[in-house]
């Protein structure tokens, strides 16, 4: 089912890396029809500060570098930025604390993405298993994923009724519902982005990992909020 790989992959292979950066993983699930963040790369300050106008306050900066994989931990992420003023000072603040940080990294410039009003945070994943193929992954997400191991996993393809079994089959799935009066989420959204994971899967072969995590899910749609694809 595989074909010609699609343009995000091509380019990191031919610039020797294995890992997508974000805004490549962002545009690559959007042509599935999983919804994502706004998200543009500014090379410095005026073109951030620009770029946050287009996009529309708040907004969330964060250093894009081939050699950053863990962007929180070296001070390359700031969020819920509400004025030009603090998306210039922030733009700085970044490069100076990744300069500080990680000295030889090579900075692509920092993306200026869309803030995403807190949701029920879960997690929607692909690995490559040796025998099975493509597996899909869904759980609850944020840092929730690795403290509950709150998931359940289907071979691809899988259809909207294998989609509705991975939400049911995890514990948290009354958070989805509507929790002690908290808002029911967007159970048909979750589905096909599910289902659009397994295509993923499928159809590039490339493809060795993929972690949609967190992914916000609200009463009317979901949001990407961070993308990480590994090649194979």
């Amino acid at each position: 089912m595989a074909g010609t790989p699609p343009e995000e992959v091509k380019k990191a292979l031919s610039e020797g890396r294995k890992i997508l950066f974000e805004h490549e993983a962002k545009s690559l699930v959007r042509r599935y029809g999983i919804p994502v963040t706004r998200i543009e790369i500014a090379k410095n300050e005026d073109e951030a500060e620009e770029l946050a106008e287009k996009i529309g306050f708040p907004v969330v900066l964060k250093i894009v570098s081939p050699d950053i994989v863990h962007k929180s931990d070296v001070g390359g992420v700031l969020l819920n930025l509400k004025s030009k003023k603090e998306v210039r000072e922030g733009f700085r603040k970044i490069i100076q604390n990744v300069k500080k940080a990680v000295p030889d990294a090579r900075i692509e410039g920092v993306s200026v993405q869309e803030y995403a009003p807190p949701g029920v945070e879960v997690i929607i994943g692909l690995t490559r298993d040796p025998q099975f193929g493509p597996l899909v992954m869904f759980g609850l997400g944020g840092i929730f994923v690795e403290l509950f191991r709150d998931v359940s996993f289907r071979v691809a393809p899988i259809d909207d009724m294998d989609a509705e079994d991975m939400l049911r089959e995890i514990k948290s799935y009354p958070l989805l519902t509507g929790y002690r009066g908290s808002e029911p989420v967007d159970i048909p959204s979750l589905k096909n982005a599910l289902v659009a994971a397994g295509r993923i899967g499928l159809e590039i072969s490339e493809i060795s990992e993929m972690d949609l995590n967190p992914i916000m899910a609200y009463k009317n749609g979901i949001k990407v909020v961070d993308a990480r694809i590994v090649l194979r």
